[in-house]
């Protein structure tokens, strides 16, 4: 319907759409004249189009300059959300835990001090490691996942035919009592000290990135950006909530706190 939010939900698509365009016309043109791919997602996957439609000779089977430009799309914002809305919600709940904010502190300078943290000092964060995996046990970015039966399978004593539709309920499972015990609605990352395997009953109940052959291939690399983002902040800055914050969790496409996250923060 030509809304006026939906008008400018279609400006903005066109301009992202004409920025986008121009940096794989640019980056083709630079192929077509040797240059390198570069070492970045959207000349790797230029460089194995290349080579895919090379091997196979045929253009069709190839990725066409629409696909590439909604494969960065998808690169651009897929990744940039959930890395800043787990961001998001450790800052407040840190702000809310405070003996937890001094605990992060505590083995972040005592790994990096004041310095960048560094790459394998990362891995090395236990931690700041179970903050986050319980942060994305409380407020997952995605409330649901839904998958398809490609065969006749049978889930929990009930068999489906192929083609059917199954809601995975993410944040029911992950506030589920039973599963996780009757602080399921507290904030305890002591429950996954020893892993993730081992902090529920079930150990494929957590599910942030999804789970199976279908896990999001950027949780990794989503993890490793908030531990150096957090890292830095904690490093430098104390935070508490501003008296105007109002928790209300609220979902639009990823779960976001409805209001916004009014933060103090102070030097250290």
């Amino acid at each position: 319907m030509p809304t006026k939010n939906n008008k400018r939900m279609n400006q903005i698509n066109k301009e992202i759409e004409s920025i986008l365009r121009g940096l794989v016309g640019r980056r083709v043109q630079e192929m077509k004249e040797g240059e390198s791919t570069k070492d970045d997602l959207l000349g790797l996957l230029l460089d194995s189009n290349t080579r895919h439609v090379d091997e196979h000779g045929e253009s069709q089977l190839g990725m066409t300059i629409e696909d590439v430009i909604e494969e960065c799309k998808l690169f651009y914002f897929a990744g940039m959300e959930t890395t800043s809305v787990l961001l998001t919600w450790t800052m407040i709940v840190l702000s809310m835990h405070p003996e937890w904010q001094d605990r992060a502190r505590e083995e972040i300078m005592g790994l990096f001090g004041k310095d960048k943290p560094e790459y394998e000092g990362l891995n090395r964060l236990k931690t700041v490691t179970m903050i986050l995996y319980e942060v994305l046990r409380l407020y997952p970015p995605a409330i649901t996942f839904s998958r398809k039966t490609y065969k006749e399978m049978k889930i929990g004593g009930v068999t489906y035919p192929a083609g059917v539709m199954i809601e995975l309920p993410v944040m029911f499972i992950h506030h589920d009592p039973d599963i996780w015990g009757s602080d399921v609605h507290e904030f305890n990352p002591e429950r996954f000290a020893n892993g993730v395997s081992k902090a529920s009953k079930n150990p494929g109940a957590f599910l942030p990135f999804g789970w199976g052959p279908r896990i999001c291939i950027g949780q990794n690399f989503a993890l490793i950006e908030t531990k150096m983002a957090i890292s830095m902040i904690i490093q430098h800055f104390e935070f508490e909530l501003a008296p105007s914050y109002t928790h209300v969790p609220h979902t639009v496409i990823t779960m976001h706190p409805m209001h916004g996250a009014q933060i103090k923060l102070r030097v250290i």
